[in-house]
C-alpha cells in the first residue's frame, strides 16, 4: 500500500505579503527551496485552492496556501517486465541492444520504464534477488557504460562483480572497441579524421557540454589563470566519411546536405559524439540539445522542403552504438557484436539516398 501525501498547509498574514512565494513556502514547511521549486513545477501547490506555480508570486494576505508533499520513494528501483533485445547472454554479462527513449538508469523524476528496471526483472534467482553486480550501487546496478536516452545501441551489462571489475578497467583504459553510426548536416572536412578536445559542462546550460576552448600565453600572462581546457575531460573521437547525400546549393561541389558517418571512440565523455560533430559543423540530424541549427532550414527547392518536412517526424539525434568489442573478463576470449540500424534510422537513411 503506497504512503498517503504529506499536506502542509498556512494562513498568510500581512507580514508576510513582502515575500517571494518560494522562499516564504520553504522558511516554514522546512523543504528546500530546490524542493520547493520541484513541488511547484508539479502543481503541488495551492493558494485558496487553485494550483499556483509561480516561485515569485506576491504572497496574498489572509490566502490558505497548501503543499503537497509526495511520499519519499524507494532507493531501490523496480524490477519491471520490460522486454529486452539481449544479443549475447552468459553467467558473467549480457550484451543488449537498447532501443532509443530509453534511459540507462533511475534518476530524479525517471524511476520507471529504464534499462536496470528491465535487467532487475530479467536478472533474478528463484527467490527474485537480483543477480547483477552491485558495484554500481542500487540505482545502476550492473551499468558499466552508458549512452544517451535517445542513442540506440550496444551495452555490455556486468552480472557478476568479477565481470565488472574486468570490463571497468577495459573501459578506463579505452581499449573497448566502440563504434557508432550518425547521420549529420553537411559532411566533415577532411572527410577522415580525428577530433581530439577537452570536453566540461556548459556554463550557460547545464544540460549541455561543449568543446573546452584553449587560451593563449599572453592571455594567461594577462590574467593569471590556468587554461579552461585543464578543467574540461580529454575527449577523442575518430571519424569517417560512409556517405554524402544531395548537394548543399551554393557551395563548393562535393559538399552534401548530409551525411552518414562513422565515429569510433577512443574515450567515452557526456554526449562526446554529439559535441565532436557539431564542433566540426557537423551536427546530428534530429539532435534538440545541439542541432538547433535545423538542417535545411531556410533552403526552399523542393528536395530541401522535403528534407525540412522528413526531419520534424525524426524526434531524436540519429545516432547509433553498432558495434562493441572487448575481452571478456572471466575467460579471456576477444568478442565483438554487431547491430543493424534501427528502422527508424533506415527510413532516414533511405529517404537521404533520394536526395539530389
Amino acid at each position: 500500500m503506497t504512503d498517503a501525501p504529506q499536506i502542509l498547509t498556512r494562513t498568510a498574514h500581512y507580514e508576510d505579503i513582502d515575500n517571494r512565494l518560494d522562499k516564504w513556502l520553504a522558511n516554514w514547511s522546512g523543504l528546500s527551496r530546490v524542493r520547493v521549486k520541484a513541488l511547484l513545477d508539479a502543481g503541488k501547490v495551492t493558494v485558496d485552492g487553485k494550483v499556483e506555480k509561480r516561485p515569485r508570486a506576491k504572497i496574498l494576505e489572509e490566502a490558505e496556501y497548501a503543499i503537497e508533499v509526495p511520499p519519499a520513494e524507494s532507493d531501490h528501483p523496480d524490477a519491471e517486465d520490460i522486454p529486452l533485445d539481449i544479443v549475447y547472454e552468459d553467467a558473467h554479462l549480457l550484451v543488449v541492444n537498447k532501443p532509443a527513449g530509453m534511459t540507462v538508469h533511475p534518476a530524479v523524476g525517471n524511476r520507471n520504464g529504464t534499462l536496470v528496471n528491465a535487467l532487475l526483472w530479467h536478472c533474478r534467482d528463484d527467490a527474485g534477488n537480483s543477480t547483477l553486480s552491485g558495484i554500481g550501487g542500487v540505482l545502476r546496478p550492473g551499468i558499466v557504460h552508458r549512452i544517451d536516452k535517445d542513442t540506440s545501441g550496444l551495452l555490455v551489462v556486468a552480472k557478476s562483480d568479477k565481470a565488472h571489475q574486468g570490463l571497468s578497467k577495459q573501459f578506463a583504459k579505452h581499449t573497448v572497441e566502440r563504434t557508432y553510426i550518425c547521420f549529420a548536416r553537411s559532411g566533415p572536412k577532411p572527410r577522415e579524421g580525428r577530433i581530439e578536445t577537452r570536453i566540461a559542462r556548459s556554463k550557460h546550460d547545464r544540460k549541455k557540454m561543449g568543446v573546452v576552448k584553449e587560451r593563449s600565453n599572453a592571455d594567461l600572462f594577462r590574467y593569471g589563470e590556468l587554461p579552461e581546457s585543464e578543467s574540461g575531460k580529454l575527449a577523442i573521437t575518430n571519424y569517417k566519411l560512409l556517405k554524402g547525400f544531395g548537394q548543399q546549393p551554393n557551395t563548393a561541389v562535393g559538399t552534401p546536405m548530409a551525411s552518414k558517418i562513422q565515429c569510433n571512440l577512443e574515450t567515452g565523455r557526456t554526449h562526446q559524439i554529439r559535441v565532436h560533430m557539431g564542433h566540426i559543423g557537423c551536427p546530428l540530424l534530429g539532435d534538440p540539445l545541439y542541432g538547433k541549427q535545423r538542417a535545411f532550414k531556410g533552403m526552399k527547392a523542393d528536395p530541401e522542403a522535403r528534407a525540412r518536412s522528413t526531419l520534424q517526424d525524426f524526434r531524436r539525434q540519429a545516432l547509433h552504438a553498432k558495434t562493441l568489442g572487448f575481452v571478456h573478463p572471466v575467460t579471456k576470449d576477444f568478442m565483438e557484436f554487431d547491430s543493424e540500424l534501427p528502422e527508424d534510422m533506415q527510413r532516414l537513411e533511405q529517404f537521404l539516398s533520394g536526395l539530389k
